[in-house]
């Protein structure tokens, strides 16, 4: 399956900019709010309708403290805004098992669930099980401290073939995230990951929080075409 592509917006105009530039899956969130900063629901919902279908959206619930009655409510209150995927960070190291048994019941009512876990905490790979057992749709892993470090400033080849080997033998859907570039689409396709997520890329000055800019997505939409393997 080819790899797809991932490009996380705040408004409707960049939502709208995404899709005509044939981006696979519009992500919403608010980066001044923090990795995985959540939007305002009103604005969720008024994406929602402004994409209208014709493409996916997936939407976070915020840098959520890991209890249980927090993650349940930020999980419903992003379901009833009609997004395709829900995304959950896992911060910390602390009740990730209690809190990912919890969602079970909105995954087997056919909610979307995608768990984002966080490179700066080492491998993950023995969360993979319990996210399967709770009918979660897929696992990501991402930075959880924007401070110019990278996905592969944390994990080795070898991190990264487990971690999208492990979502892959429980069927799950993997993304791999984390201050990604244009030049490390050429080193994280080979994985052959279910997608490859970008926002910092896509703006001016490659500043997350500055302006989309569409000729950044457009150059980066044209590189997730090329058929990249591991080098001989």
């Amino acid at each position: 399956m080819q790899t797809k592509m991932l490009a996380s917006v705040n408004c409707v105009e960049e939502a709208l900019i995404v899709l005509e530039c044939g981006v696979d899956i519009i992500d919403l969130k608010n980066p001044s709010q923090g990795a995985l900063g959540a939007l305002p629901l009103e604005l969720i919902k008024d994406i929602v309708k402004a994409i209208d279908g014709q493409g996916i959206i997936s939407a976070t619930i915020g840098d959520l403290p890991m209890e249980v009655d927090v993650v349940k409510k930020g999980t419903e209150d992003m379901i009833s805004t009609g997004v395709d995927i829900v995304k959950i960070g896992f911060f910390g190291t602390e009740n990730h098992v209690e809190c990912i048994r919890s969602l079970k019941p909105y995954a087997d009512q056919g909610v979307k669930l995608v768990a984002v876990l966080f490179a700066e905490n080492g491998s993950v790979v023995h969360l993979v099980p319990e996210f399967a057992a709770a009918g979660f749709y897929g696992v990501m892993v991402d930075t959880a401290i924007k401070d110019g470090k990278t996905l592969t400033d944390h994990y080795d080849h070898e991190d990264i073939k487990e971690f999208v080997d492990a979502a892959k033998k429980y069927n799950l859907l993997v993304g791999l995230a984390g201050s990604i570039k244009l030049h490390h689409v050429k080193l994280l396709k080979p994985y052959a990951p279910s997608y490859l997520g970008f926002r910092g890329a896509l703006c001016d000055n490659h500043q997350r929080t500055s302006t989309l800019n569409a000729d950044k997505v457009k150059e980066i939409v044209k590189e997730m075409t090329v058929d990249y393997q591991f080098e001989a």
